[in-house]
């Protein structure tokens, strides 16, 4: 049931223009009458309700946003129903996710960068402080707008998880496999280490535009998690700070013992790099020194 342009849900949304879709949803640009600000109106097809496991991570998208409240989460003002399909209020992000600004232009800037992961850290901290793990970290969930605000969206496979009794938690594999941490794919249950692990791999992509693995299908890329070393990224790009290095091999070791124990770690290390320039200098090779290369 798509919905009428000037139509009002739940008498106060009034619908503008349809501004995207994908195989799950359709999405609306629509004006909150009261505060006259713009929203997003995010409706599930119709041909899905009859779908429990669709039907079921729409409303889990709906719960789980809704009871987060940062700058750099995209914020979900509202849920419910119209002519009994469901749809979610959210915040209007007017932006590119960070996969379209990588296909646009590349890999980014270090110290841009390392100002966006500055923020997906401090949303993911905030996030696994309320129990909340993502679960699908990756650039074409993150909106980057253009003042430089970064903002994590899709919660649809989000899970709450209680710190003492994840053991019990679902071991189902969900997520995309190019960011898949190891353990995932091991049967162990999602934590907020995996979603570091994404991350990592997010930012590894941010400043090398490659993801870490590539294979023929999904099961190969799996394995090579499991089994490969995480890449350098001086593999790509021979300049990058040792800093920067050591900070995602620490967030993609395959040992989770060994790896950040929480994003807030995380944060409090990229905010260092911050106060100290000099490390994010990148690193010339002698060759380039030597006869003044850029």
């Amino acid at each position: 049931m798509p919905l009428k342009y000037g139509s009002l849900v739940d008498e106060r949304y009034r619908v503008n223009s349809r501004i995207g879709h994908g195989g799950m949803a359709e999405v609306y640009e629509a004006t909150d009458i009261i505060t006259r600000k713009s929203v997003a109106i995010k409706l599930i097809k119709e041909d899905l309700i009859d779908s429990q496991i669709n039907l079921k991570r729409f409303q889990n998208e709906a719960s789980i946003a809704a009871s987060l409240n940062h700058p750099n989460l995209v914020k979900v003002y509202n849920h419910g129903t119209v002519g009994g399909i469901p749809y979610i209020i959210y915040e209007y992000v007017k932006g590119q996710t960070l996969s379209e600004v990588l296909d646009f232009r590349g890999a980014l800037p270090i110290n841009e960068a390392v100002d966006i992961m500055i923020q997906l850290f401090s949303a993911l901290a905030y996030a696994h402080a309320h129990n909340i793990v993502h679960r699908d970290i990756k650039p074409q969930n993150i909106f980057y707008l253009a003042d430089g605000t970064v903002k994590i969206g899709d919660f649809g496979i989000a899970e709450a998880v209680d710190r003492d009794t994840i053991k019990n938690k679902s071991t189902d594999i969900i997520g995309s496999v190019h960011y898949l941490a190891p353990e995932l794919s091991n049967g162990k249950p999602a934590s907020p280490l995996s979603d570091i692990y994404a991350a990592g791999c997010t930012f590894f992509e941010l400043i090398t535009s490659h993801v870490p693995f590539t294979g023929d299908n999904p099961v190969n890329i799996a394995v090579s998690h499991i089994r490969d070393k995480f890449p350098s990224p001086k593999k790509y790009i021979p300049s990058c700070p040792k800093e920067i290095e050591r900070i995602i091999f620490k967030c993609t070791n395959k040992k989770m013992s060994q790896r950040y124990q929480s994003a807030q770690e995380v944060l409090d290390d990229l905010n260092e790099l911050k106060k100290n320039p000099l490390l994010l200098k990148e690193k010339k090779s002698f060759l380039a020194r030597l006869f003044g290369f850029k």
